[in-house]
């Protein structure tokens, strides 16, 4: 484990993104590439010389980019519910369109002058490109729509419904419905070489269809994880598959055979895997900001691209623990822990003795002098601290996918035991030696967060299908609390252990009482999707969104206050003394008078937006 003082003087210049690349695209038959990412960023890397330059800024993250076959104007869609319309030639943005009411998560051009886009609202729109009108809305998919693909007049779409549909683009009319599948179906990818539709599913299965009759060509168990990212090679039809058992593999386009794998980076993003426009590479954005490209014949790694090679990583962060007095820990996209004392605004980070890898998942205990970080990698790293120093004790390879929630239990005959929440629905019990206590098995989607009820052998979970339940600590099912219609994003217990709190992509907050499971308050909070949620006390609950803000909601009046605290997401929140803790993916800790919404300190590791 190296440990590194926190000395380093941040550039105050864009030489690479500051936050997780989202997507990358080639220019044409250039050497250039335009990127898209977390930072709310619009960039092109010089493949070839290293050369960076940043187009612009979105309101909010970036989900993906693409460019026109043509070559001369690209999209990025954001979660400020907006598309941005580039022009590759002057690397001016020509225009934003404005349509959808929640994420914009794909677009595909049919052409230089129409466009098409898919959103968390459910909706399909068919744009055009030359006055930034809406021609056309198609409705249908019953959840989120993730993934568009586009082939001679007919357009293919994925998401949340596990369907995969085709629409005609002259009339808007739905053709065909393939579905529903056993799996959500977050990618999906047109072979226009040998005409058929290759679907990623949660299964870890490829599943590859003929765009004429529908009929299913072939089923291969492609992954030990969720597919993140299926690309096809213009040059070959083979298939890329890339999925969070960490692996990236090539598949013979006739034969359906395991043809490579690449040679593996631990800080790519496997969402962001695409072909150049010839295919004879491979490029990749990475959670550190830079960009991969690989040669795909020999499957080897040949370079990372940025334009400050030696900055590493980007101090995101994705959650705390507070352990005594002043020390609290994070983690972030870059891989450390940090142990940080905010009186003196002092801190040091520790990596981990396998290296660095994003870790999203924290729990820390000052009384125990126990701290667990979980890694994208599915390791859990435990710590002990002491006198202000964190010692690596062990690591432990879950094979859950990657964690993302922890937390530390003080109760009798369980003390010092972690429970992990994992990207595979399953909560594992871990104890301080490394040992594997158990397994909790009470959800069909991704554990989001957890909680430990204060004084009962009781745990509260959310995840990703949008279920929110209790359970003991030996696994069994204890309450399911409905209501929520969307994807959950994080769980609290009150102090007095009577109240349960949920936010969601719902856009509201829900609280139900712990032991009868009703719902006795449920609050709109806009339209802006919500993120972090944490009691102040029975009667009172802050709540953070992705776009910075902090909510603080008085449950007997039902009024609601409201701030803009960070320039982007609230990734948690933590009680504090008297105040909360709110960690943002900008890069800095705000310590906040929560009835006020007032900040009364904040620690900066990172300048996020910078010229």
């Amino acid at each position: 484990m190296s440990v590194q003082l926190l000395s380093e003087i941040q550039i105050e210049q864009f030489v690479k993104h500051r936050g997780p690349v989202t997507a990358i695209r080639q220019v044409g038959n250039t050497a250039w590439a335009v990127t898209s990412a977390y930072d709310g960023a619009v960039a092109k890397f010089n493949l070839d010389t290293g050369e960076v330059r940043l187009l612009g800024y979105h309101q909010h993250l970036v989900n993906s980019i693409v460019v026109s076959r043509e070559g001369g104007k690209a999209a990025s869609v954001s979660s400020d519910y907006s598309i941005g319309i580039w022009n590759m030639e002057t690397d001016k943005q020509e225009r934003i369109l404005y349509g959808h009411y929640d994420d914009v998560e794909s677009f595909v051009f049919a052409s230089e002058t129409v466009g098409i886009s898919a959103s968390r609202d459910h909706r399909i729109l068919i744009w055009d490109l030359t006055t930034g009108a809406i021609t056309r809305v198609l409705e249908g998919h019953e959840k989120d729509v993730l993934s568009l693909a586009y082939h001679q007049g007919y357009i293919y779409s994925s998401g949340d419904d596990k369907t995969l549909r085709v629409w005609s683009l002259d009339t808007g009319a739905l053709l065909n419905t393939w579905g529903p599948f056993d799996v959500e179906t977050d990618t999906c990818v047109i072979d226009l070489l040998n005409e058929r539709v290759i679907l990623g599913c949660d299964d870890g299965h490829i599943r590859v269809f003929s765009v004429n009759s529908g009929e299913l060509i072939q089923d291969i168990a492609a992954h030990a994880s969720g597919i993140k990212k299926v690309d096809v090679s213009p040059a070959t039809g083979d298939i890329l598959s890339a999925a969070y058992d960490q692996r990236i593999l090539i598949w013979d386009a006739h034969s359906f055979e395991l043809k490579r794998e690449l040679e593996n980076n631990p800080i790519k993003w496997e969402r962001s895997l695409t072909f150049t426009t010839d295919g004879s590479k491979l490029l990749a954005g990475t959670f550190d900001g830079t960009v991969l490209v690989w040669d795909t014949e020999t499957g080897a790694l040949l370079k990372e691209v940025s334009g400050a090679s030696d900055i590493q990583g980007n101090a995101c962060f994705n959650d705390i623990g507070v352990l005594d007095g002043h020390q609290i820990t994070t983690v972030s996209d870059d891989g450390y822990v940090r142990l940080i004392d905010l009186q003196n605004n002092q801190a040091c980070k520790f990596e981990p003795a396998s290296g660095r890898f994003l870790m999203n998942g924290l729990a820390a205990s000052g009384q125990y002098g126990l701290v667990a970080g979980g890694a994208h990698n599915h390791r859990l790293h435990l710590f002990g601290y002491s006198d202000g120093v964190l010692i690596h004790e062990r690591e432990l390879a879950l094979g859950e996918g990657p964690i993302n929630t922890i937390r530390i239990a003080n109760h009798p005959g369980y003390e010092q035991e972690c429970f992990v929440g994992c990207y595979s629905g399953t909560i594992v019990r871990v104890g301080r030696d490394g040992e594997r206590k158990g397994t909790i098995e009470v959800h069909d989607g991704a554990v989001k967060a957890l909680r430990l009820h204060p004084t009962r052998a009781l745990g509260a979970s959310c995840s990703a299908a949008g279920e929110l339940v209790t359970w003991t600590f030996e696994g069994e099912l204890y309450r399911s609390y409905l209501g929520h219609t969307a994807i959950i994003n994080d769980v609290d217990i009150s102090p007095s252990g009577e109240l349960l709190a949920s936010v969601s992509r719902d856009f509201t907050l829900k609280v139900y009482d712990v032991e009868r499971g009703d719902l006795v308050h449920s609050i709109s909070l806009g339209r802006r999707s919500l993120k972090s949620v944490c009691f102040v006390d029975d009667n009172t609950i802050v709540v953070g969104d992705y776009w910075g803000h902090m909510m603080c909601v008085d449950l007997a009046s039902g009024a609601v206050k409201r701030s803009k605290i960070a320039a982007n997401g609230i990734s948690t929140v933590a009680r504090y003394g008297q105040h909360v803790l709110a960690a943002s993916y900008d890069g800095a800790l705000y310590v906040v008078a929560p009835m006020k919404l007032e900040v009364v300190h904040v620690y900066r590791e990172m300048q996020q937006r910078v010229e």
